[in-house]
């Protein structure tokens, strides 16, 4: 029989819980080192913490007295625990003598245990191999420092966040933490010559040491616990955005923020409709998000693997110089601990021109991508690539060019009394297109006076949507639409997700399912 050595539960960190003890001693600890933390350095000293404290509670419980060794002697009622047995407990139920030529006078105890019942073992034998020392488990995972971190720092930061969120003194930005009452005092002269420093830099981005460097806020004391303070003085301070990606502090003007970036774009604003009946068949809307890139669609865009990903625009992203920040695409882009908005660098990969971009999370979309799409002469259906700088903060695109030339495309026209019309038209084209989602624009004034139409003149969705089915079915020579034309095309007069689209074909008696994504329009059957 061999004996296990001491570890803790297999289960300990899974099912680790925040105690009051815990918040306590991160709360002493950051008062002590007089600097902000991080969740995650939060969580390590936690660990560290929680690891030391395990070790030596073990430790106890091995020199305790209560741990049964064959040598020692016991007395009806006592409760030991038993090495070999995993450590399990039992009561002490009787005593009598053993008889064993080979060993000493001795004695048998009996005893009780809840898992094993009653056993006997050997008592007062001074040579037994039971006899030797126990000791603390060396390969035990769960009293492994960077073990326990790799394998579930993640999940305890969350618990520690919302603990630490239900503290009014602790406070956090930029995802650290430190009690408020020993920041740096930050008052409203600071504030504003903050603004003014920012002001002489267009608006920002500056990281705060700069900031600091400028405005006479004592540094001497501890300059991190100064940048901390000085971080959450801008955060509480409206006039200031916090742009910068995960791990880095940058600071922007509001007021000198692009108008894109303050307020959602015209053409991205949408109202989901009321009182539309669900779609029952979630594998076609499955397959139609596969097919495109729709910020609306919160729940089916799964993220695609690699480093890059190639896009195709619809109308409003075209118009409004963005592009939609799906599952897939935000995998490639900077994000923050809780900025709202980040401020990022785009680079041509052709010609390694720099310029601005913004991810805009709260409405998942990307900004800054206007005056590119017009250089590079991009239409709706226009496709191109996004891939992960190699400098954190930059992200890489490519315009799909190719020779110019004359191809027969989509085109939507606008009539004298506001109709539109889609028609096939020859068109100058040099980029590469997603022919489901190509349509020429000639006139996007025209097209945008129809979006700014209201009421009866605007018209339902539906009526738009079976509109652009027409005018779509008439271009193709087996007379019906694929949905992934229509979702192109209905986007051209509105704002409107994929998922909703075919929600409304589902409840039309007018239109028929030709199986895949493919739907035809019946023009005898009752439209009521």
């Amino acid at each position: 029989m061999s004996i296990a050595p001491l570890t803790l539960q297999a289960n300990y960190w899974e099912s680790f819980e925040l105690q009051d003890e815990d918040l306590e001693y991160l709360y002493n600890h950051l008062l002590e080192i007089e600097t902000p933390l991080t969740s995650r350095e939060l969580a390590e000293v936690l660990v560290k913490e929680r690891i030391r404290f395990e070790t030596e509670e073990i430790k106890k419980q091995i020199g305790n007295g209560a741990t049964y060794f064959p040598k020692d002697h016991y007395k009806v009622g006592d409760k030991i625990r038993f090495p070999a047995l995993k450590w399990e407990a039992g009561k002490i139920a009787g005593i009598r003598p053993g008889t064993n030529p080979e060993y000493s006078p001795f004695e048998v105890i009996e005893v009780e245990f809840n898992t094993f019942g009653k056993r006997a073992f050997a008592s007062g034998v001074e040579n037994h191999p039971l006899n030797a020392p126990i000791g603390l488990s060396t390969d035990d995972p769960a009293l492994n420092l960077q073990t326990v971190i790799s394998q579930h720092t993640k999940s305890i930061q969350a618990k520690l966040a919302e603990k630490f969120n239900a503290v009014p003194d602790l406070v956090q930005i930029a995802g650290a933490w430190f009690p408020r009452s020993l920041l740096v005092d930050v008052n409203i002269g600071h504030l504003n010559l903050a603004e003014a420093v920012l002001e002489m830099a267009d608006g920002g981005p500056l990281p705060t040491r700069p900031i600091l460097e400028q405005i006479e806020l004592p540094t001497d004391v501890n300059l991190k616990l100064t940048e901390f303070s000085m971080n959450l003085a801008l955060q509480e301070d409206e006039r200031f955005d916090e742009v910068g990606p995960s791990g880095e502090t940058l600071w922007f003007l509001q007021r000198l923020e692009p108008e894109g970036v303050r307020t959602i774009p015209f053409h991205l604003r949408y109202q989901t409709p009321s009182n539309l009946a669900a779609l029952e068949n979630t594998d076609l809307a499955a397959d139609l998000n596969s097919m495109v890139f729709d910020e609306l669609e919160t729940e089916d865009d799964q993220p695609s693997r690699g480093n890059h990903i190639t896009v195709s625009l619809i109308y409003p992203h075209w118009r409004s110089g963005t592009i939609p920040l799906s599952k897939s695409i935000a995998r490639l882009l900077p994000t923050a601990y809780e900025a709202p908005r980040v401020n990022f660098t785009f680079v041509d990969e052709d010609t390694h021109k720099e310029f601005p971009g913004w991810v805009v999370r709260p409405h998942r979309y990307v900004f800054g991508l206007k005056e590119w799409y017009e250089e590079k002469s991009l239409i709706p259906g226009s496709l191109f690539v996004i891939k992960q700088g190699k400098i954190p903060g930059q992200v890489l695109i490519q315009a799909l060019k190719k020779r110019p030339t004359k191809d027969w495309i989509r085109t939507v026209l606008v009539g004298t009394d506001g109709g539109v019309v889609f028609t096939m038209l020859k068109q100058q084209i040099s980029n590469d297109l997603d022919d489901r989602m190509a349509i020429m624009v000639p006139d996007p004034e025209a097209i945008d006076k129809l979006w700014e139409q209201t009421g009866k003149a605007r018209g339902t969705l539906e009526v738009s949507i079976i509109n652009t089915m027409r005018e779509l079915i008439k271009l193709s020579p087996q007379g019906h639409v694929h949905a992934q034309e229509l979702y192109a095309g209905v986007n051209i007069l509105r704002r409107c997700p994929p998922g909703i689209i075919l929600q409304v074909l589902a409840n039309q008696p007018q239109v028929s399912h030709l199986g895949d994504l493919y739907f035809k329009l019946d023009e005898t059957a009752s439209e009521e």
